[in-house]
């Protein structure tokens, strides 16, 4: 059976993904611990549950979203996954911390594969399909797990709200069309786990999401 667990983090309240099966291997979405506290309580959870970390992805690369990126490499010897048209983000971190006021003394280390839609993620007896959902940012990747079934959405879709497009690589038109066209095509029960906020599912957000009716 495979499990999703959730860690809030950091001044944005960007949710970290741990998912894991009985196997104990686990993939880590989105890192985005920022105090040594965050991080104790991270590795905490990644103890007591006796988990093995096999992958750290980002979904993208916004800064929320990396925070951790460095520790969960450095503690867990594991290498970057990203889409590789977030890599101009993910380089421009230093510098959109310094705009925010910021400190950024934990750099995330550049990433060592690119993952592209259609990749299937593997880890202990579970699968995880790669969807390409650009327009929050430049290329967004969302994660489809057809057991559950759920979604890792990133800052795509959110409970009754869409991701912003207003930072450099986003796009209305684009992120409603990577909702509608490549989200809203799973079943109504398909559970949605937005990088901000609580869950949803696909079939309330059909009916409730005011940007999408």
């Amino acid at each position: 059976m495979i499990h999703v667990a959730k860690l809030t983090f950091n001044p944005f309240q960007e949710n970290t993904y741990i998912v894991y099966d009985d196997t104990q291997d686990c993939v880590i979405f989105d890192p985005g611990m920022y105090t040594d506290e965050e991080r104790r309580q991270f590795d905490d959870f990644i103890k007591a549950k006796s988990l093995k970390p096999v992958r750290l992805i980002n979904t993208h690369c916004h800064i929320d979203h990396v925070f951790g990126n460095n520790h969960v490499h450095q503690k867990y010897n594991l290498p970057l996954e990203i889409h590789e048209g977030e890599l101009l983000v993910l380089k421009q971190v230093p510098e959109i911390c310094m705009m925010y006021g910021i400190p950024y003394s934990d750099p995330s280390p550049m990433p060592d594969r690119y993952l592209q839609e259609g990749d299937i993620i593997e880890f202990g007896t579970s699968k995880l399909k790669v969807i390409f959902t650009p327009g929050h940012s430049p290329a967004s990747i969302s994660f489809y797990n057809e057991e559950k079934p759920f979604i890792i959405a990133g800052d795509v879709l959110f409970r009754e709200s869409i991701g912003r497009t207003d930072l450099p690589g986003g796009d209305f038109t684009t992120l409603l069309g990577s909702i509608k066209d490549k989200l809203f095509i799973y079943d109504d029960h398909t559970i949605v786990y937005p990088g901000h906020g609580p869950e949803t599912t696909i079939g309330y957000e059909k009916v409730n999401n005011p940007f999408l009716q």
